[in-house]
C-alpha cells in the first residue's frame, strides 16, 4: 500500500524519497561482490579466533554473546545489526536516551573488561560481516543508525534521506576522518560525499584508512598508571 503524504510519518517519507531518488550506479554491483567476497574471506579466516573470544567470553562475561541491535537500513528498512556484547547486561536501556558525547562518557562506564579489548581490536564489529552477507549492510558506507534517533534527526536534518539511498556501513569517511564527538551534520557532510563519489578504489581507500587506524591503536604504547 503506498501512503499518501498526508498519512505517511516523516520516517516513512524519507524512506520514499530514498527510494525515489536512488542513485543506481553500475559500479554498485561491484561494491556488492566485494563486500560479498571480502567479509565472506574474513570470517573464514578469522573462525578460529571467533571460536575463542566466544569461549572466553562466555566464561567471563556469560550470555547474551551478541548485541542485537535494531538499525534503519537502505530505504529506511529495519534490521537488527549484530555484535559481539561488550557492554554490561540490559546496558541498552539505560544507554538508550544518549547520543553524541554524553552516549560516549556512559557508555564507557558499561564496558566489560573483555569488551575493552574487543573494542580497541575491532573484533566487536566482526559479526557485522553477517549483516553484510545477508545484504542488510555493506562493508564501507554511512554507520547505520536506530531507528529512535533517526526520526529525530529526520526533524533537525532536511537531507538526512539522502543517507538512505546506499546500506549503511561498518566503516566509512565519517568513522576515517572523525571522532564521535562530532554532529551528526558534520558526519552527514563526509557520508553523502562518499555516497555522490562512491567507486571500487574509494571502498578499497577507506578499508586501508580503517585497517591503518585499527593496527595504529593495536601498537599504540599505553601510559603507565
Amino acid at each position: 500500500m503506498t501512503l499518501s503524504p498526508e498519512t505517511e510519518s516523516l520516517a516513512e517519507r524519507y524512506a520514499r524519497l530514498s527510494r525515489e531518488g536512488a542513485d543506481r550506479r553500475g559500479v554498485d554491483a561491484a561494491l556488492r561482490s566485494l563486500d560479498m567476497l571480502i567479509s565472506a574471506t574474513v570470517l573464514i579466516v578469522a573462525l578460529p579466533i571467533l571460536v575463542i573470544v566466544t569461549i572466553v567470553f562466555l566464561a567471563t562475561s556469560g550470555r547474551p554473546l551478541f548485541y542485537r541491535g535494531l538499525r534503519v537500513g537502505r530505504h529506511g528498512r529495519i534490521f537488527h545489526m549484530f555484535k559481539f556484547r561488550t557492554l554490561k547486561r540490559d546496558a541498552e536501556s539505560r544507554l538508550g536516551p544518549y547520543y553524541g558525547h554524553e552516549l560516549s562518557i556512559r557508555t564507557e562506564a558499561e564496558v566489560t573488561r573483555l569488551g575493552r579489548w574487543l573494542r580497541a581490536s575491532q573484533l566487536d564489529e566482526v559479526p557485522q560481516l553477517w549483516n553484510v552477507l545477508r545484504g542488510d549492510m555493506s562493508i564501507v558506507g554511512p554507520r547505520p543508525i536506530r531507528p529512535t534517533f533517526f526520526e529525530e534527526l529526520a526533524q533537525e536534518i532536511p537531507q538526512y534521506w539522502q543517507r538512505l539511498v546506499v546500506r549503511p556501513g561498518l566503516t566509512g569517511f565519517a568513522q576515517t576522518r572523525m571522532g564521535r564527538e562530532e554532529t551528526w551534520a558534520e558526519k552527514l557532510a563526509h557520508d553523502l560525499e562518499y555516497i555522490a563519489d562512491r567507486s571500487v578504489g574509494l571502498y578499497l581507500a577507506i578499508l586501508g584508512q580503517t585497517f591503518a587506524f585499527v593496527t595504529s591503536r593495536l601498537t599504540r604504547p599505553r601510559p603507565h598508571v
